[in-house]
Parts: C-alpha cells; sequence; structure tokens
C-alpha cells in the first residue's frame, strides 16, 4: 500500500516538473537587423525600412538643400532648425509612432543639414529646470530666459493602412509619410511617403 502510495505521489510530482519545463519559454538572442514576422503586423524592420527611405529622400531632396544653402548664407552659416510634432498612427493596429519619429530626428540631425529643438514634454521640462535654476542658482551660473532658439520648420507625418481580406488571407498596405512645414508660411518644404511595406498573411483554416 505504502509502495503504491509513493509511486503515485512520484508520478504526480514528476508530471508537474515536465510540464513546468514545458512551459518555460525558450530564448534567443538575434541580431538587430534580422528580419522576424511572426503575426504580419508592424514591427521593427518596418519602422526601420520607413525611416530610411524617408531620411533619404528628405536629405536628397532639391528643394530642401537649395533652401538649406540659402538659409545658412543668410545666417551666418547656420542651418534651419526643425521642431518635432506628431506623427498619427490612423491604422487599427498598435503602432508607437513615437519610434518612426525619433529615428528620423536622429539620422537628420546627425547629417548635419538640420538642427532639431525641444519639443512636447522635453521642452516643458527644460523650462521647469530653467525656472528652478533662476530661483535657486546663483546668479553667475544660472541660465537667461528669453534665449530658445525659434523653429523655423515643423516635422510631422502618419501612418494609413489597406487591407484587403478574402478567406483566411488578408493583404496588408502601409502607407507612411512626412513632412517640413514653415511654421511662418504653413508652406510645405518638402513631403514624402513610403508604401515598400506590404504583407500577405495566410492563417491556416480552422478544422471543425
Amino acid at each position: 500500500m505504502k509502495k503504491c502510495l509513493f509511486v503515485i505521489t512520484f508520478g504526480f510530482f514528476l508530471i508537474l516538473t515536465i510540464s513546468a519545463c514545458a512551459s518555460t519559454p525558450k530564448v534567443a538572442r538575434v541580431g538587430v537587423d534580422t528580419q522576424i514576422d511572426l503575426s504580419g503586423r508592424w514591427n521593427d524592420t518596418d519602422a526601420r525600412t520607413v525611416c530610411n527611405s524617408l531620411v533619404t529622400d528628405c536629405l536628397n531632396d532639391e528643394r530642401v538643400s537649395s533652401y538649406i544653402r540659402q538659409f545658412s548664407a543668410e545666417n551666418g552659416g547656420k542651418p534651419p532648425t526643425v521642431i518635432l510634432g506628431r506623427f498619427t498612427n490612423n491604422t487599427s493596429e498598435h503602432i508607437d509612432t513615437s519610434i518612426i519619429s525619433k529615428q528620423m530626428e536622429i539620422a537628420i540631425l546627425k547629417s548635419g543639414m538640420l538642427e532639431f529643438v525641444a519639443s512636447g514634454g522635453n521642452r516643458e521640462e527644460l523650462r521647469a529646470e530653467r525656472d528652478d535654476q533662476l530661483m535657486n542658482a546663483s546668479e553667475a551660473t544660472a541660465p537667461t530666459v528669453g534665449n530658445e532658439i525659434a523653429a523655423n520648420f515643423m516635422l510631422t507625418g502618419a501612418i494609413k493602412m489597406i487591407e484587403d481580406r478574402a478567406g483566411n488571407t488578408v493583404v496588408r498596405s502601409y502607407f507612411v509619410s512626412a513632412e517640413l512645414t514653415n511654421i511662418e508660411t504653413n508652406a510645405r518644404l518638402w513631403m514624402g511617403e513610403n508604401n515598400d511595406i506590404k504583407k500577405k498573411i495566410t492563417r491556416p483554416r480552422v478544422r471543425i
């Protein structure tokens, strides 16, 4: 009887151990440039492809280059200044558009052709810190007010998607646009769009 109970108990714990091992996720590190498509939805490869395309289009645009040359000639060699605006997600998917806008900002800033000023929450945080230093730091080291650099342009964008569905097959086409707009005149200096991301997803049929 005791032997039988021992066998049952041992078997029970063995099953629990096997179940625990089976539920442990397997993790494998891959290169950041590795293309992995699991769900067929927007991913890091898509963001990287789109950003590279739009940044190249913007920096190679003749109107942008011409304006930068003229502005720099009239302002002691300084490039125009850009502030980052909203990148809206007009798709049904959850897409963090800040990844796209930030990658574009970094790439354009590194090119040296345009300068960026702080925007949104960063700007408010900087102003709060400046006000705090004016109250508490020494007069010799405290920053002065009224010296913020105004932006000449705002960089904005949007993501849209067309979805075509038939049976268990879905085709998703993404359209990502970006614009540089003159803040003073509302005139567009540059507009670009990338529509290279198109995915066909075929799901297995459900058998009843």
